[in-house]
């Protein structure tokens, strides 16, 4: 496959990890070139084996390919914000990854379906990288749209926006973009956010 990781992209690992984890980033810059849909499906059964809160697996995906259904795809990203639209069109598979609130067994809330929805899009995200592909998730996106484009119920949550592809060079972004897609990759150190045995311990 595809290294979809230039060198000054891989991640600053302090520690090590698996070469998928460092190589795993978010690029704006995409080119035209389509996904297959034996990677789009590769891709779904990374995230359909997450693991979730009494298996209930909550995450579901509407998936919109740019050249088989434009349609899909113009909707889903009249879905984001601005700045995104900017150069999250240029992808060629715009998601948006959604939550079940409640639990199918009983109908009672669950309250991990956050957590659990974003653990399988992790995973889609580490498979990418797997297949030469890389995601960029994003917050910035109306979800009060996304819920009437797509007439999804209401006990289902969206939760992020995904753009997928092959990456693009920084140049084709617009000079302040270029700048973010180009500036050091940063991380706060363990210290900051692990606490050993107490609460900022």
């Amino acid at each position: 496959m595809d290294n979809a990781t230039p060198p000054d992209r891989e991640a600053p690992a302090e520690h090590p990890i698996e070469a998928l984890l460092r190589r795993r980033w978010s690029p704006r810059s995409f080119t035209d070139r389509p996904v297959s849909a034996a990677a789009l499906n590769s891709l779904l059964e990374a995230a359909r084996w997450a693991a979730s809160c009494n298996n209930a697996q909550p995450w579901h995906y509407l998936v919109a390919r740019k050249q088989e259904d434009a349609a899909a795809f113009d909707r889903l990203l009249g879905c984001l914000s601005p700045n995104n639209q900017a150069w999250a069109g240029k992808a060629a598979v715009l998601m948006l990854a959604v939550a079940r609130t409640t639990f199918p067994a009983n109908g009672n809330p669950n309250r991990h379906a956050w957590y659990d929805t974003g653990a399988a899009s992790a995973q889609m995200a580490v498979q990418a990288v797997a297949l030469g592909l890389q995601l960029h998730q994003m917050a910035g996106f109306d979800a009060a749209k996304a819920r009437e484009a797509f007439a999804i119920p209401a006990e289902y949550e969206p939760v992020a926006a995904i753009a997928i592809g092959h990456p693009g060079r920084p140049e084709a972004l617009p000079e302040a973009l270029k700048q973010r897609e180009t500036a050091p990759r940063q991380r706060r150190p363990i210290s900051q956010f692990a606490y050993f045995g107490a609460w900022g311990g």
